[in-house]
């Protein structure tokens, strides 16, 4: 893969990303009608068992996404959750609560363990699903990185001290699950 750079990368998703947010916001008002990003599997993917929770609210999820968006360049800082730098689960915990999730401020790991019924399949991944990375793929406890999906195969995320807020591909190391938050907020 050859790398590009971050600023002409932005500029060559903008009109994916109006296509995306669009479909988003009209799709609930169609009725029946569920919207498909290309290059995103098909949602009930092969082995995976149970049903998948409900979307979130389109127009939440859409917020989400548009605010992570907004927040690339800016630094990481440990424990912080904005405006001017966030760590991984306040920049996670800023997006939905700008979005209108009411919800405690909470680790990457106590996300997961909140939103534990509303886990969903690798497969089934929408823009505004949280994914999280951990140690031990059996323990939740051992979550220490989660990032917001945004479609397409990609997430944006808070990696680390000295990098910024950026917008990377969902990668498969260390991978532990996703859940979708929705209007309950999971508890």
């Amino acid at each position: 893969m050859i790398a590009r750079p971050l600023q002409h990368q932005r500029r060559s998703n903008a009109g994916v990303w109006l296509l995306v947010v669009g479909a988003l916001l009209v799709a609930p008002h169609l009725g029946g009608v569920s919207v498909t990003v290309p290059g995103t599997p098909a949602p009930h993917a092969k082995g995976q068992a149970g049903a998948a929770p409900p979307p979130a609210p389109a127009a939440m999820a859409a917020r989400a996404v548009a605010y992570a968006h907004r927040q690339l360049g800016k630094p990481y800082v440990w424990g912080d959750e904005g405006p001017g730098s966030f760590d991984c689960s306040g920049l996670t915990w800023a997006a939905w609560r700008h979005a209108g999730l009411g919800w405690d401020r909470m680790t990457a790991a106590d996300q997961w363990h909140t939103l534990r019924g509303q886990t969903i399949a690798r497969g089934a991944l929408e823009p505004g699903d949280l994914v999280f990375y951990a140690d031990n793929p059996g323990d939740w406890r051992s979550i220490h990185h989660v990032g917001l999906y945004i479609g397409s195969g990609w997430m944006v995320e808070a990696p680390y001290s000295g990098a910024l807020v950026r917008q990377v591909p969902l990668r498969t190391r260390g991978w532990f699950g996703a859940a979708r938050p929705s209007a309950g907020g999971g508890r």
